[in-house]
């Protein structure tokens, strides 16, 4: 039975490890997801069979009755503009489970119990327990904050205590890291008070708390990103004090994987990630129309009938979507729109910046929902070069990541962020509600730029009313 075990367990991450090699592109993201999905169920099955006793196999197959209730629905039916938040959700959920974990592996290993029948806890079992507990704790109440500051129950600016923040935050994690010392030397001689177990957990919390409470709504991307990987590793210390193979393995995956997308989504903002966790630049809110001399700039306003007119007689047009356009479910229109161009002769293509929206592909998930071609979405590096011979950009809701202030202004808050070029088209026209800021709180002066046109509205009404024109010509 243990050899069985074992070889289920590599079966499973064998899968995990090629699932995650589909996930790199989007023509085989799906069969990547399925191939992972049926690893896990592989390493569900097996430890089933380690298991063995079947008053456990009743509590795990309740667990999972459960899991898949809560988790599906929102699965299922949740939008693609709220995925960002699903993802912190599920990634909350996942760090808030390791960390009970790690709570239940302390009562039955380092406290009483096991030392009234003579059990004698290993080292690993003791640092990878309070390992996990200070870890998921962190990423549990941090997740929550990332909901609710995506899902606007919070603001998105930053909160913080200001200069005393950061003697705040090294406040809590000496309270999490010396309860977890005085946890460990008890466990050697003789078991520690259970209150210590909950002070680290509460100190824990309350830090992951006020660690994210202070980023701004511009760095979430990054934050979530970076809490998926603090999971995965929470998960895998778990799983060294539990011996479970399985979940080491697993967190370890997840733990790396995040880790590198936090470095390349902090690069692409030209953020480093200690000055992210520090408290980033603000979110939401509207700006003031003014250069840096007090001057009052106009944006010129555009009707969708001259917008169908240019786009029709371009020989390139491309498409720049951002989170506006998600709010707006304006992808199937987008598509629509791009195909009477194509018809017409246009080349239509799809500029993705890696930050925009609110979480790592975002803008491809949505275009690949209206059956955009893979091949028409192009990434930063190999588009920007193109925005100089292009005769029109469609900036569908993108603010920081299409702002030319990144590389010209050495005073404003995103200096030094790659940015799209399309500033650099021949003629630019922007879709937005109103003149309100990006999540970055700033003002993008490419609006008051002389080839810049604005149709303001729903980028879905925006785009239909365009597409409409284009029929009548």
């Amino acid at each position: 039975m243990d050899n069985l075990v074992d070889i289920l367990y590599i079966l499973s991450f064998a899968l995990f490890i090629y699932g995650l090699m589909g996930l790199t592109g989007p023509k085989t993201a799906v069969r990547g997801n399925w191939i992972a999905a049926a690893g896990m169920a592989i390493a569900v099955i097996a430890t089933l069979i380690a298991v063995r006793d079947s008053t456990n196999w009743i509590l795990i197959v309740a667990g999972l009755v459960v899991g898949v209730v809560l988790g599906v629905p929102p699965a299922r039916y949740t939008k693609m503009t709220a995925m960002p938040q699903l993802v912190a959700a599920f990634n909350g959920v996942g760090g808030g489970t390791v960390a009970l974990i790690a709570w239940a592996e302390f009562i039955d290993t380092t406290g009483f119990s096991a030392f009234q029948h003579g059990e004698e806890p290993t080292v690993h079992i003791i640092v990878g327990s309070l390992f996990a507990a200070i870890i998921g704790s962190v990423s549990f109440w941090g997740s929550v904050i990332a909901f609710g500051k995506l899902q606007e129950i919070l603001p998105g600016r930053p909160i913080g205590l200001g200069k005393l923040q950061q003697l705040v935050n090294l406040v809590l994690l000496v309270a999490a890291v010396g309860a977890a010392v005085v946890i460990g030397l008890g466990a050697s001689d003789g078991g520690v008070s259970q209150l210590w177990m909950v002070g680290l957990l509460l100190a824990a919390g309350v830090l992951g708390l006020m660690v994210v409470l202070p980023i701004g709504g511009a760095d979430m991307p990054v934050v979530i990103s970076l809490l998926n990987a603090l999971t995965g590793l929470s998960a895998a210390a778990a799983g060294l004090a539990l011996n479970n193979t399985a979940m080491i393995v697993a967190g370890m995956i997840v733990g790396a994987s995040g880790t590198i997308l936090t470095n390349l989504m902090a690069k692409a903002m030209n953020r480093s990630i200690p000055a992210i966790v520090a408290g980033g630049f603000g979110g939401g809110g509207g700006a003031v129309a003014g250069s840096g001399d007090g001057e009052q700039k106009q944006a010129k306003a555009t009707s969708a009938a001259d917008a169908a007119i240019q786009m029709a007689y371009a020989n390139q047009v491309i498409v720049v979507p951002g989170y506006g356009m998600a709010v707006a479910q304006a992808q199937h229109a987008v598509k629509e729109m791009a195909g009477l161009l194509e018809a017409k002769g246009v080349e239509v293509k799809y500029a993705i910046h890696p930050v925009a929206g609110r979480m790592p592909g975002h803008m491809n998930v949505l275009l690949a929902e209206a059956e955009v071609s893979y091949d028409a979405m192009k990434e930063m590096d190999d588009i920007n070069g193109e925005f100089g011979r292009t005769d029109v950009a469609l900036v569908i809701g993108a603010n920081d990541v299409t702002n030319p202030a990144a590389r010209e202004d050495s005073a404003s808050p995103i200096y030094g962020m790659p940015v799209l070029n399309v500033d650099q088209a021949k003629s630019v026209i922007v879709l937005k509600r109103s003149m309100n800021s990006g999540f970055a709180g700033i003002d993008n002066p490419l609006f008051y730029s002389d080839h810049t046109s604005m149709l303001f509205g729903d980028a879905k009404k925006s785009v239909g009313a365009v597409t409409e024109e284009l029929k009548a010509l």
